[in-house]
């Protein structure tokens, strides 16, 4: 008789621990929201830890800096320009400084937060997004393309905004029939996924709008789904089943008539999380209520998703932050790192990849999408896809300059002239036209393009002259360079509709 060794499964990941930082080392005294709305409630970049919590008469959420510890003091200044309980937060992926808000108040508002965070309570956003009928809660940045925001609300409606403009450029309104539950971009950002309370998982085309897979039930249980693109163009969905038990089912967005893979794992009610790592492929999953964290790995073997590990506390969790991939200590080998609320407290959980060498590990860090974005949003609306641009992490990540960061710097300057719209409010009630209005960009191009400053205060009457005909030199000049701005956006958006136009008179549409 003999016995046959079983193979095991080669993986850099197959040792992944996760270890909750010490009590001195988190938040406490954190009041943390109880909304009821299946949302993480929390959102982490290498600047700032932000929270949904509990206020009276409006929606509030804390910021502070990462590297903050201990208890937070009542007197501590918050983001409170909301009329209604706030539902989402995210940060954007461009501009570290930078977080977008959805509440039951039915706006979509957006916060530049000052380095080293508020030293008092911010009301005044920077843009406020108007024209959801119910309340809003998915919010989800372009992953290339600056100032693209994608927002969700219960009147199952989809926008999408140019940000820098305060301008709505696309709406889905007949696309769900019902509560939209995720919503999910892809790599390029040239479709998003979204699930719905109809048990449907659609691929859709944003700019087209135009519906272009749908598969019907993907899981069978009445329970909130949620759904995310994986970096080769996969779908990862959790949900329930027809007995209640929790799943996870892998999907080629190419071919959706059958799932690559499902995973039982047990029953309970809370909704599962999903939080993925597009460099190691790797996929978190945290159930709201649960006292644990489950890790897979998304591989092109078969059964293609491979339970790695599970984290385990006493405590539930009441939502999580996952920190991007620049965030985290490359010195440590931690691949992943998240923020666990509990009822009165943030809790950092470091995965980390045991490794005996200090040198940074390439294997563990493939360059990792950075700040700069790949696209300018008239760009993406024009037509263009760009993957994101890759940064190295060797030596830990540093924060380059960058030309597009101070777009958000001022709120938006929509004139009367802009298809007769006279602010963000109005443009939302009615679909703009996919492409920048002229006054839009021309705004663009004045904030790319550095104008001509006087370097040293003139006052008497032989600099004022000169400083007067600078000025002037400076204003034709922008004005030249807004025309030029509008010519080629313009030039693009004909483009587009004549490829639109002979896909219609080929019968492709």
């Amino acid at each position: 008789m003999s016995f046959r060794r079983g193979v095991v499964r080669q993986s850099k990941f197959r040792h992944v621990f996760a270890q909750a930082w010490k009590a001195e080392h988190c938040l406490d005294d954190v009041r943390v929201s109880r909304v009821t709305w299946d949302g993480p409630l929390c959102a982490v970049n290498p600047k700032f830890i932000a929270v949904i919590i509990e206020a009276g008469g409006g929606g509030t959420f804390l910021v502070v800096p990462i590297g903050k510890s201990g208890r937070i003091d009542q007197s501590c200044p918050t983001v409170c320009g909301h009329a209604a309980p706030v539902l989402d937060i995210q940060w954007c992926p461009h501009d570290d400084n930078i977080i977008a808000s959805a509440s039951e108040d039915c706006t979509v508002k957006v916060w530049q937060i000052p380095d080293g965070g508020l030293t008092s309570p911010m009301t005044d956003p920077i843009v406020t997004l108007e024209g959801h009928s119910k309340r809003v809660g998915i919010l989800a940045w372009h992953p290339c393309a600056f100032n693209i925001l994608l927002t969700a609300g219960c009147d199952n409606v989809v926008f999408v905004w140019n940000v820098g403009t305060g301008e709505l450029v696309y709406q889905l309104a007949d696309a769900h029939p019902d509560l939209i539950y995720s919503v999910s971009w892809n790599k390029d950002g040239s479709a998003v996924c979204t699930v719905c309370k109809d048990k449907a998982l659609r691929i859709i085309d944003p700019r087209r709008g135009a519906v272009l897979k749908v598969r019907e039930k993907v899981h069978d249980g009445t329970r909130p789904m949620r759904a995310v693109f994986l970096a080769d163009g996969k779908i990862l969905t959790t949900g329930f089943s027809r007995m209640s038990e929790r799943q996870l089912a892998l999907w080629d967005a190419k071919d959706l008539s059958e799932p690559m893979a499902v995973q039982e794992m047990d029953t309970s009610n809370g909704v599962l999380l999903p939080f993925y790592d597009p460099d190691t492929n790797m996929v978190y999953l945290c159930g709201k209520g649960d006292c644990t964290i489950r890790y897979f790995e998304v591989t092109d073997e078969s059964p293609y998703v491979h339970f790695l590990s599970l984290y385990s506390s006493k405590e539930p969790q009441r939502g999580a932050g996952f920190l991007c991939k620049r965030g985290v200590d490359v010195n440590k080998c931690e691949i992943a790192r998240f923020y666990k609320l509990h009822e009165r407290k943030v809790e950092p959980i470091s995965m980390t990849v045991p490794r005996k060498s200090d040198l940074f590990q390439g294997d563990l860090y493939p360059d990792t999408a950075g700040l700069e974005p790949a696209l300018l949003a008239d760009e993406w609306i024009a037509g263009q896809d760009a993957a994101p641009l890759l940064v190295s992490l060797s030596g830990g990540y540093a924060a380059p300059p960058s030309k597009h960061r101070d777009t958000l710097r001022s709120k938006p300057k929509l004139s009367s002239q802009d298809s007769g719209a006279g602010g963000a409010a109005t443009a939302a009630t009615a679909v703009a036209a996919p492409t920048p209005t002229p006054i839009s960009a021309a705004k663009e191009v004045e904030e790319e393009t550095p104008q001509p400053r006087a370097t040293a205060r003139e006052t008497d009457g032989n600099t004022e002259r000169p400083r007067r005909e600078d000025e002037m030199l400076s204003e034709l000049l922008a004005e030249m360079k807004a025309l030029r701005a509008v010519v080629l956006a313009q030039n693009q958006r004909i483009e587009l509709l004549e490829r639109q136009l002979t896909r219609i008179e080929d019968g492709d549409v």
